[in-house]
């Protein structure tokens, strides 16, 4: 049955690139959204727009909503409810079109027990695993936690000893029932340095399946995905043709259609392999397999609902070349990458080098608590792995970027690491080898930044200015004086002076040369002692973004006279992410010891554990159960044991 028109029952990125697909194929595209998402730019690419008072996990109103455009067909993208089978059943007793697995698989793979117990009968290899956690000892220390529903890192947790594991399985509970609504977890032995490797697969409706070669997606944080490529740099072609025969071994046992995924864990010392999960829909880093394989994913899910064969089988299928995908998110690597929040000031992806974004932001963009932090995928092809790695790190350090903290110079960082080159990609990668987590500029490259910011913002101030526009900068009647700005970045603050010269030059500081070539309110082409570039700038109050050669600097202008302004209370906790408060677990008059649970947030369906910064005695709280607070809001007070509070610090890193 081929249908006309496609709902898509989703959000950012991945609305746009369905709807990318659908578009050239023909089909028209009905998009929802909710009040936060109104001017989103995937509700300007769809053809018309359905707004959902109660939320993106509304399966009544979106089905309504597909119906009463006259829409054919629904496709849920991935997360919210592209695993829910309730809502893919109500989707065809609806009358529509489910472009995605039946509902019966995703109810069995859905269920991380149920799914096991297939695996297993299909003689694939698992894990020992328990489903009470009465029984972790016959799992063996460390193990995992791990939620029975859902995905994404969330309701998953690290158990190193038995005496962490009640706690452990409290927070994983309430997070998986808070994500997934359903509280159920089971117990897994835990690999420490080990490899995600991913077989993706692709069925009909006519018996006919296929896999697309291997991702590795070993690169985590929270046991979350930042990294993944294709092929593995671990997987030789025996473990190549082991696993992808296991996938489809399994595939075949469950009768499966439409793209899907079987996720195996691959012990690094051993090389032995074990199922974990089969994510049934599309992937977040499905765009690697489609660069090395030629085949548009989402475009074989279309012609798969409609009832189409595949057309062709495995001899059809070759690989090209590396690719390589990054999950670019809106989080502070240096603050254990917690979730950040604010406003998109800058976003601009530079021409070359040609790599593929898949953003659902642009410049202007809000960036809440409401959904997952990630703002864009960027993937990079090339004929080789080390290529690739170079070609991506280089179109993110040259992304014009401002506004949000993001995870940008972590991910360059770790592209460029001599140990990601050499393929050395476990799950233990980030602590194993610590790429840089933010952009470190030398003093050399920073006063270069502040003396392009300077001179640009002369510039504005001259293209503003209400009289006499067309003197030089800082004229009198005499000699020209200096003018200074100081422009703080972090704990640096770089005091610029500059002199206006009769020819147009100025000079920089002691002697320095430079000559503004041009300036418009994007950008600079500026020449500092004989280095000139054209530099991207941004202004956003009094912040100025200034693009430098291995990223964007920001930096705050540093008024002349600071006013005095609110400030968080010496030796407080600060909330590190707004968010909600969870669970206050200490009371006024309590000592606690440096390092345990205060309090307990939730940001982005994530929990996150506030710990105790000192020994000491709590003397306030400012916060309880169920509470919104904003980014730096005070938790509560510690006076730390034996000394006074020093002053203001990061919140987690010293009393406040």
């Amino acid at each position: 049955m081929n249908f006309t028109t496609l709902l898509v029952a989703n959000r950012g990125e991945i609305a746009r690139r369905i709807i990318r697909t659908a578009h050239s194929m023909g089909i028209r595209c009905v998009a929802v959204f909710v009040d936060a998402d109104a001017v989103a730019p995937f509700v300007s690419d769809a053809d018309e727009s359905v707004r959902l008072a109660t939320g993106y996990l509304d399966g009544a109103a979106i089905i309504d909503a597909a119906q009463s455009t006259g829409a054919q067909a629904v496709h849920p993208g991935y997360g919210f409810l592209s695993e829910n089978p309730t809502f893919a059943a109500d989707v065809v007793a609806g009358g529509l079109i489910w472009v995605g697995p039946t509902a019966a698989v995703i109810a069995e793979m859905g269920d991380k027990l149920a799914a096991k117990r297939m695996a297993v009968a299909a003689g694939v290899p698992t894990l020992p695993s328990a489903e009470d956690p009465k029984h972790a000892a016959d799992v063996a220390y460390p193990l995992l936690v791990k939620a029975a529903a859902g995905g994404g890192g969330k309701g998953m947790r690290v158990v190193a000893s038995p005496s962490d594991l009640d706690e452990a399985v409290a927070s994983a509970r309430r997070e998986a029932a808070s994500g997934f609504g359903d509280d159920r977890v089971f117990l897994e032995r835990y690999v420490a340095v080990s490899r995600h490797i991913e077989i993706q697969i692709l069925g009909d409706s006519h018996g006919n399946l296929v896999h697309l070669g291997e991702r590795e997606c070993s690169i985590q944080r929270r046991h979350q995905k930042l990294i993944e490529e294709s092929p593995s740099p671990a997987v030789d072609d025996a473990m190549r043709a082991a696993m992808s025969e296991a996938a489809l071994q399994l595939g075949r046992a469950i009768g499966y259609q439409s793209a899907g995924t079987v996720e195996f864990l691959v012990d690094d010392a051993t090389r032995e392999f074990f199922f974990l999960e089969v994510n049934t829909r599309l992937q977040v880093e499905h765009p690697v397999t489609e660069e090395i394989t030629g085949i548009d994913l989402v475009r074989e899910q279309l012609r798969i609902a409609a009832g189409e064969p595949l057309g062709y089988d495995q001899r059809d299928i070759s690989f090209t070349g590396h690719a390589i995908e990054v999950r670019l998110c809106a989080e502070d690597p240096g603050a254990g990458f917690l979730p950040a929040t604010g406003t998109l000031a800058a976003f601009a992806p530079a021409e070359t080098p040609i790599v593929r974004w898949e953003s659902g932001v642009e410049q202007g963009s809000v960036v809440s608590v409401a959904f997952d932090p990630m703002l864009a995928k960027v993937v990079a092809h090339a004929a080789t792995r080390t290529e690739a790695a170079a070609r991506l790190a280089l179109a993110l350090e040259r992304l014009h970027l401002g506004g949000v903290t993001t995870n940008r110079d972590f991910l360059a960082a770790t592209l460029r690491h001599e140990r990601f080159i050499d393929g050395g990609t476990t799950t233990d990668f980030i602590e194993r080898c610590r790429p840089s987590l933010t952009l470190v500029l030398g003093d050399a490259e920073l006063e270069w930044a502040a003396t392009v910011a300077a001179l640009w913002l002369q510039g504005e101030n001259r293209a503003t200015t209400p009289v006499l526009a067309e003197l030089p900068s800082g004229w009198r009647n005499a000699r020209l004086p200096a003018q200074a700005v100081s422009l703080r970045r972090g704990e640096h603050t770089v005091n610029v002076t500059y002199r206006s010269l009769r020819d147009g030059s100025f000079t920089i500081g002691d002697g320095a040369k430079a000559r503004l070539h041009r300036r418009s309110p994007l950008d600079i082409d500026v020449e500092v002692d004989g280095r000139r570039s054209i530099v991207r700038v941004t202004r956003a109050t009094d912040r100025l973004y200034v693009q430098s050669v291995r990223g964007t600097v920001e930096f705050r202008i540093v008024p002349r006279f600071e006013v005095p302004g609110s400030q968080i209370p010496t030796g407080s906790l600060a909330a590190p992410m707004p968010g909600t408060v969870v669970d206050v677990r200490v009371a006024v008059g309590e000592h606690v010891t440096a390092g345990s649970t205060l309090v307990v947030m939730e940001a982005m369906k994530m929990e996150h554990h506030i710990s105790a910064p000192v020994d000491g005695i709590v003397t306030d709280v400012f916060v309880g159960a169920g509470q919104q607070v904003d980014n730096d809001a005070a938790l509560l007070l510690i006076e730390p044991d034996g000394s006074e509070p020093e002053g203001p610090s990061d919140a987690g890193e010293g009393p406040r």
